[in-house]
């Protein structure tokens, strides 16, 4: 689709802030109302909408796309969302470690401890760490408070949760950035250490490079995201 408005603005009604192209209401793919909880959020996704040149590019758009998420598939069912998502407190990335070599062993113990120091703290839990792949099971009370961390969390906030969690493989490391207890790109750091740790072993890889690129991409977006509930 290409792009078909002159002007972009943002109104606010009694279910939030919605987006208006030439004075239409933006929907979602499910012909929802696109209404925003905050203006900031609004403005961001409004500029979205403006810079579009030609044709609509949703990989341009990410803010747009994580609230028609929140909309049209999390509000339905936010609840086994929040189950799902949750599920992630089982296997955390941060609980499984490398034993060799010891380069790789410091840096994710540099990256990993500081996140489950603050969850330990954050909320009163312990943690099974392994070294390897084999599943250990985490205390269930651990699992119980995380989940009810999560299924406290409306549906624009898992929306903007979930892809920080699937695509860094950590719970912890999402609620961190959610909760402000770390900066984003700092998260990303550590969520990415095991494959930018292969990458310099196995030399310059542009399909690769790209692919995580791309991933840094989409956690930031999502981490700005949440920033522009609050």
């Amino acid at each position: 689709m290409k792009r078909f408005w002159k002007d972009v603005s943002v109104s606010e009604g009694d279910s939030g802030w919605s987006i208006q192209l030439d004075g239409r209401l933006v929907k979602t793919p499910a012909r929802e109302l696109l209404s925003l909880p905050t203006r900031a959020l609004a403005d961001a996704i409004a500029a979205e909408w403006a810079a579009v040149e030609g044709d609509i590019d949703p990989r341009a758009m990410p803010l747009t796309g994580l609230a028609n998420a929140a909309i049209d598939r999390i509000a339905t069912d936010r609840d086994a969302f929040a189950r799902d998502l949750a599920k992630y407190s089982e296997a955390d990335l941060t609980c499984y470690r490398d034993d060799w070599p010891p380069e790789l062993v410091e840096r994710q113990a540099q990256g990993w401890d500081p996140l489950l120091a603050w969850a330990r703290r954050r909320y009163d839990v312990d943690f099974v760490t392994t070294a390897g792949v084999t599943h250990v099971a985490q205390p269930p009370a651990t699992v119980e408070q995380l989940s009810h961390a999560v299924a406290a969390l409306d549906h624009f906030r898992l929306a903007g949760l979930s892809p920080l969690v699937t695509i860094g493989g950590s719970l912890i490391a999402a609620l961190a950035v959610l909760e402000k207890a770390f900066e984003p790109v700092d998260n990303w750091d550590a969520v990415s250490i095991d494959d930018r740790w292969q990458l310099e072993q196995w030399g310059s890889d542009p399909e690769a490079e790209l692919a995580l690129e791309n991933r840094k991409r989409d956690f930031l977006a999502a981490a700005r995201f949440l920033d522009l509930l609050n």
